[in-house]
């Protein structure tokens, strides 16, 4: 058997509840981790009872970056008597870390990231995935990577500038200052803001809940061109969406909502 992945996993009613589970070590993503999180959204993507991922994490803190001794064992990847060689494996190495991370994105329903504590590092490219985050009012998200003497290198510094914008990104790169939940809702990092863990919880949960309760199509249709559209033009946003629309519109899905609505009733959606 390989090492424990430390990634929790529960599905119910459309619900997906992904927790880091390395709390002794707040939730440090090691080797395990990085892979098993991807191989748990991967299998979640494939699961058409899914219609919404809930990540956390367990004990006092969401994540704090990556692993020490993890980051310790790049250095050993990248040597090698030609240098050229060596960085070569590191990059490697590097972009599949990315694809990880890229792994919430590239997921078909809604990930929200339910954050406590520290959300540091790793912890903050992993957040920034997600598609919607949400805090207590005393986490703290700190872009750490510059005071340990790397840029980061997985995801934040792409995707950050177009949450809160390129200023903001630069200065919690540049400074590594914590940014609380409560600041953090101010600067549009995390869309809203609870007073503790529990409440925090109790308000992912309710949600999803309703997340779930929506049309899915309609929902990965949304996800999948607000993402296209952030990397394109408008003019090809828009042929992408109508492109998605002429397949899609017409479907069960959409009967199904306008007759509940008629009826004045919840609608009841195939997965």
């Amino acid at each position: 058997m390989g090492e424990p992945t430390n990634i929790a996993v529960e599905v119910a009613d459309g619900v997906a509840r992904l927790r880091l589970d390395r709390p002794k070590a707040a939730n440090a993503l090691h080797e395990p981790m990085w892979f098993g999180l991807r191989d748990a959204i991967h299998e979640l993507d494939a699961d058409p009872s899914v219609r919404v991922v809930v990540i956390s994490g367990n004990g006092k803190h969401f994540c704090s970056g990556i692993d020490v001794a993890m980051l310790g064992g790049l250095k050993e990847t990248a040597s090698d008597p030609s240098p050229g060689h060596g960085a070569e494996k590191l990059r490697r190495v590097i972009l599949d870390l990315q694809d990880c991370l890229t792994a919430i994105e590239r997921c078909r329903v809604p990930v929200i990231a339910a954050v406590h504590g520290v959300c540091l590092g790793a912890g903050l490219d992993l957040a920034a995935a997600c598609d919607l985050r949400y805090a207590t009012a005393d986490a703290s998200f700190v872009l750490k990577e510059v005071d340990m003497g790397l840029a980061a290198d997985v995801g934040v510094l792409q995707r950050l500038p177009r949450i809160v914008g390129e200023g903001v990104t630069r200065e919690m790169a540049y400074t590594c200052r914590p940014v609380s939940g409560t600041e953090a809702k101010q600067l549009r990092l995390v869309n809203g803001v609870y007073d503790d863990a529990d409440a925090l919880a109790d308000g992912v949960a309710a949600l999803a809940a309703e997340l779930a309760a929506k049309p899915p199509l309609a929902l990965r249709g949304s996800k999948y061109a607000i993402t296209y559209a952030r990397d394109h033009s408008v003019a090809d946003g828009l042929d992408q969406i109508a492109t998605w629309n002429s397949g899609a519109l017409i479907s069960a899905d959409l009967q199904e909502a306008v007759t509940a609505y008629m009826e004045k009733r919840p609608g009841v959606y195939r997965d």
